[in-house]
């Protein structure tokens, strides 16, 4: 076992450090925490004196080694906006009062600038820049809730390390939030029916963080996650935020909470994230964080892959695997995530013919959802013999198979429906048969609580639309003007699949499929 030597350090109390004097100290560690050592720079000595504060308790020494073995590969992260050079745009969400003065400015900004987008600006790695006493107060803490919380004390070690260990929720500031939920709630036993009941321990709590911190659009441009902190100046926040105060109040108090998302609605824009507690009878139950408890909640939107939020490491993640690309499309680079698509949809595992051969410098290809006018991979599968296993793919969701090119998704063969009942259906669009299409109905985003959804709206008389099927890329078929009974399209290619959009729109509106006669949006 490697050994690490600390010089004249004691704890004289729970939190603060003082001299010992020349004699040496010594304890074992596991070896795989020498790389993070290592990795760790001049903050290597703040996490050895984690190590030698808990050298005489063996299962919080554990939880230590648990906490900084996985350490690598979490940060804060703080964003810029960035026009498409990589130029820096002054702007802060937070001098809006309101979500259209904020959205009339952007768009302004970006009609003047060409597409502007939020880009990471600074990394601050928590195995570079966490403190001993930061850590030591977390494990502390996360060890009392354990063991004098009557809802908590079925937990497993592994359980507890996985759900109420974490000293994180997600790319948020360190900040030490244990002890402000631990005073807060510290009767809370005493106010419950029973005091052994997660569920209902998280909902009291839940509703007493909804009666100061709500959702709020302005924070889609305000993509820094928040600490406690700002959140409690503020009181408003994302999706994001809202899950990740739940975490912080709710693992103060040994309930195993954590973070459910996905990446990228099968059938509407942006993603989403929401909460999932633990139960002692191993299931796991979703619910949203300031707005929703546990047994209420229903996600808006269909799903193509959920995911957990974990502290721990996944090797099954792509970023693992041996693969002759280095580059990964955006979240698929993750290491700290494990699929759950099956605990919210119904799913199949598919075999797709990738028709066309791979490059030989080629052997993953990828699913993609179609999602704020762009294809986003939301799945990967490892590519062989011109065909790909994707996993746990949702149902009732539009796919694209596509390969990653020179950073960028290239789509590969035809689109594809999974229906309802696992079957997989081509769409291909015969140019030979062409077809008018009288179109009255036209998609826009909805504000759905904390995430986004569509609406379905009729098209407006005297509005120029312009439709595009897709052959590989997207192809206009032309702009008309809606009358009353609709926009009328003379020449289109039938069997296709149909994007609508207003002139000059921002491209949320959704894709569709003919059924019937009937405009179907995927």
């Amino acid at each position: 076992m490697p050994r690490i030597c600390l010089v004249g350090l004691i704890f004289c109390s729970l939190f603060a450090i003082v001299p010992l004097g020349s004699q040496a100290q010594s304890i074992d560690y596991p070896s795989e925490i020498t790389s993070v050592l290592d990795s760790a720079g001049d903050n290597r000595m703040e996490l050895e004196k984690v190590l030698f504060h808990f050298k005489s308790d063996s299962l919080k020494f554990k939880a230590a080694c648990y906490l900084i073995k996985n350490m690598p590969g979490h940060s804060y992260v703080t964003y810029k906006l960035v026009d498409t050079a990589g130029n820096e745009i002054p702007f802060d969400a937070l001098d809006y009062p309101a979500y259209d003065s904020l959205t009339k400015t952007f768009n302004s900004l970006q009609a003047k600038t060409g597409e502007l987008d939020f880009k990471k600006k600074d990394l601050f790695e928590d195995v570079k820049a966490i403190k001993a006493g930061l850590l030591i107060n977390h494990i502390d803490y996360a060890f009392l809730a354990w063991q004098e919380k009557p809802w908590a004390r079925w937990l497993s070690f592994d359980q507890f390390c996985g759900y109420v260990l974490p000293y994180r929720g997600s790319n948020e500031p360190l900040e030490d939030w244990r002890p402000y939920f631990w005073d807060k709630y510290i009767n809370l036993p005493n106010e419950m029916n029973d005091s052994t009941n997660p569920v209902e321990a998280a909902s009291l709590i839940n509703n007493d963080i909804k009666k100061w911190f709500t959702f709020s659009e302005i924070y889609y441009y305000h993509p820094t996650d928040q600490g406690l902190d700002e959140m409690r100046r503020a009181g408003l926040g994302r999706c994001e935020d809202m899950t990740n105060l739940a975490i912080f109040a709710m693992r103060s108090n040994g309930l195993a909470v954590t973070s459910d998302y996905t990446p990228y609605w099968g059938n509407a824009g942006n993603n989403h994230a929401w909460n999932a507690i633990l139960l002692p009878e191993g299931k796991v139950v979703p619910f949203m964080g300031d707005e929703a408890n546990p047994g209420e909640y229903k996600l808006a939107n269909k799903i193509a892959k959920a995911y957990r939020k974990t502290y721990e490491d996944h090797p099954e993640n792509l970023v693992f695997q041996d693969r002759k690309q280095k580059k990964i499309p955006g979240w698929l680079a993750g290491k700290s995530y494990s699929d759950v698509t099956s605990a919210y949809a119904r799913v199949s595992d598919l075999t797709v013919d990738l028709a066309a051969p791979l490059p030989d410098s080629i052997d993953i290809a990828y699913l993609c959802v179609f999602n704020s006018g762009e294809w986003q991979a939301i799945q990967w599968g490892r590519a062989a013999d011109n065909k790909a296993l994707f996993k746990e793919m949702g149902r009732d969701i539009l796919y694209l198979p596509a390969l990653y090119i020179n950073e960028k998704i290239v789509p590969h063969r035809a689109p594809f429906i999974l229906d309802t009942a696992g079957q997989m259906h081509s769409i291909t669009p015969d140019t030979a048969n062409l077809i008018p299409l009288n179109l009255t109905s036209i998609t826009n985003p909805k504000l759905e609580s904390s995430t986004e959804g569509i609406e379905r709206t009729e098209v407006k008389t005297g509005q120029e639309y312009e439709l595009f099927y897709w052959k590989g890329e997207w192809k206009s078929l032309g702009k008309a003007k809606a009358a009353d009974s609709g926009v009328a399209f003379a020449k289109v290619p039938s069997g296709g699949l149909y994007w609508l959009r207003k002139t000059a729109s921002s491209k949320d509106e959704r894709i569709f499929t003919m059924i019937g006669g009937v405009q179907h949006w995927w």
